[in-house]
């Protein structure tokens, strides 16, 4: 493995030229930092970013802790923090909480010990203390976390006024939504609001079916049959389009067309839906702003642990119209 003494000797100068090189310390010029950075390239030299934040330097390190990349909504985020970090020179630590709370925890506390600069959460286990004494920037997506974490977050009250303006519009009477646990201070709870504030203003009510993050497609699958056997709808909303394209996957089954029948709206709009289910109306999230919006602010923490921010950054959705509603 090299050391700054084999970097030093292949770019000619000393070790402490190196180190202010790689701490980006002092006034430096061009020429030699090139010097340095060939050298530590040809001898595939990484900076200890564990030692330098023992030194109270960044370690250019951000965790994103999120339910899990198997979900196109998700992948998609993902794939996205990476980029953006990467051109603003920092690294990811990607950690897959899944439902599981200990879990989480157990990630927050490896965060924690590799001294990670800031972190980016947006898992599903609400109500975890260790976040309110990290000590650490955070920024949330859609999930309340603590009273000092800012949560950025689509428009999801509105997301969901457009969902019940638009199966109104299909002309749908008997109205169906379809959401994931809805739990206390969860901003993805808006979704549901927004629908009903809407359909109440028409005199309109609805029936509502509950399904776990968790649940397997398999578990899903069967509630949402049942559903479609004991009850008279024809306008469902579903507030993430997996869920969506299980209805249609049952309602095919049963032989019960979309939209003869049942007019269908899911929520997210990721490239995965528009690119192989463009026939799915859905509400489009603007993942690529979002992202954007919660580097911006952790950055920002990261420089300044005192600055402040708002409570709540939300971002606006729109409507894609497919064949399920027409």
């Amino acid at each position: 493995m090299a050391t700054l003494d084999d970097i030093a000797k292949l770019a000619g100068v000393s070790p402490t030229t190196v180190s202010r090189v790689i701490n980006n310390y002092g006034s430096l010029s061009e020429k030699t930092k090139t010097k340095v950075f060939a050298a530590m390239k040809e001898l595939n030299y990484q900076p200890n970013s564990l030692a330098r934040s023992l030194k109270g330097k960044k370690t250019h390190l951000i965790g994103v802790i999120l339910p899990g990349v198997s979900n196109p909504f998700f992948g998609q985020m993902v794939q996205e923090i990476e980029d953006q970090l990467f051109k603003k020179g920092f690294r990811m630590i990607l950690c897959n909480a899944g439902s599981d709370s200990e879990k989480e925890r157990a990630y927050l506390r490896m965060l924690m010990a590799n001294r990670v600069d800031g972190i980016i959460a947006g898992s599903h286990n609400l109500g975890i203390e260790e976040y309110q004494k990290v000590g650490l920037p955070i920024i949330s997506f859609d999930r309340y976390l603590s009273e000092n974490i800012p949560i950025v977050s689509s428009d999801n009250y509105h997301g969901g006024q457009l969902a019940a303006q638009a199966l109104l519009a299909s002309g749908s009477e008997h109205f169906q939504i379809i959401t994931g646990a809805n739990r206390p201070n969860s901003p993805t709870n808006a979704r549901l609001t927004g629908f009903k504030d809407t359909l109440a203003k028409r005199d309109r009510t609805f029936d509502l079916l509950e399904l776990r993050f968790s649940s397997t497609p398999n578990i899903k699958g069967l509630k949402i049959k049942e559903m479609l056997l004991k009850k008279n709808v024809d306008g469902i909303f579903c507030t993430d389009d997996l869920t969506a394209l299980l209805v249609i996957q049952q309602a095919r089954e049963l032989g019960i067309k979309i939209p003869e029948n049942i007019r269908l709206i899911g929520y997210d709009g990721t490239r995965f839906i528009q690119n192989y289910h463009p026939e799915l109306t859905t509400i489009m999230q603007p993942i690529a702003d979002i992202v954007t919006m919660m580097i911006d602010l952790l950055l920002k923490r990261i420089d300044d642990h005192e600055c402040q921010l708002e409570d709540n950054y939300v971002l606006p959705v729109k409507l894609i119209t497919g064949e399920t509603t027409i």
